[in-house]
């Protein structure tokens, strides 16, 4: 294993910008923390975190193209909001271009930008550590995320939907159902928790 991710390092470093690459390293290295904080995969992490962006080589429009061509099925959310589609298709290009057949990796990648209710705790690691990955600096509320998702992870990933939902509302964006249906989930987690105090 240690020997694809190193390969896989090379390969991302070709083809992704240097500052996309070197969130995807960030990304990954965030993943393997938190897999030993909540016991996690540290390998599974790690490659999860490595793979996120890699269709983010494609601009939207040419991920939507990519997408008919292979046959993936997108949703009519998707085609308003394709800023998400790349973990789809990169989910579709992890297991056929790099030969991942984890799916628990796959998925990972796959919902790493909308979230979705009840994620398993890989998807949870992606999720979290492509939002507190040290090189992002643009969430006003980021020292606070940061500490959280080391103490408590579902609380990290409500307290994360809670502010992209109010910022892509506040700027006017569409808003994947997913995403809505994920903070859905996890507000119930989160009152649940306040209720027990």
């Amino acid at each position: 294993m240690k020997e694809i991710i190193l390969n896989l390092r090379d390969d991302l470093k070709e083809k992704l910008s240097p500052q996309r690459y070197e969130h995807t390293i960030s990304v990954s290295f965030i993943c393997t923390a938190l897999a030993m904080r909540y016991g996690a995969d540290l390998e599974q992490s790690e490659l999860a975190g490595l793979l996120h962006d890699c269709a983010k080589y494609y601009g939207d429009g040419n991920i939507i193209k990519k997408c008919e061509k292979q046959n993936i099925f997108l949703t009519s959310d998707e085609l308003k909001a394709p800023v998400v589609l790349h973990a789809k298709y990169g989910a579709w290009l992890a297991e056929h271009k790099y030969g991942i057949e984890d799916k628990e990796v796959l998925d990972a990648i796959r919902w790493h930008t909308t979230g979705r209710p009840d994620m398993s705790l890989l998807e949870k690691i992606v999720f979290t550590a492509d939002y507190i990955e040290p090189r992002r600096d643009k969430a006003a509320d980021l020292p606070i995320v940061r500490s959280v998702a080391f103490i408590d992870l579902d609380e990290c990933v409500y307290i994360i939907l809670k502010g992209t939902l109010e910022y892509l509302e506040g700027k006017g964006y569409f808003v994947d159902s997913m995403s809505v249906q994920a903070y859905d989930y996890y507000k119930k987690i989160h009152e649940m928790k306040k209720g027990e105090l």
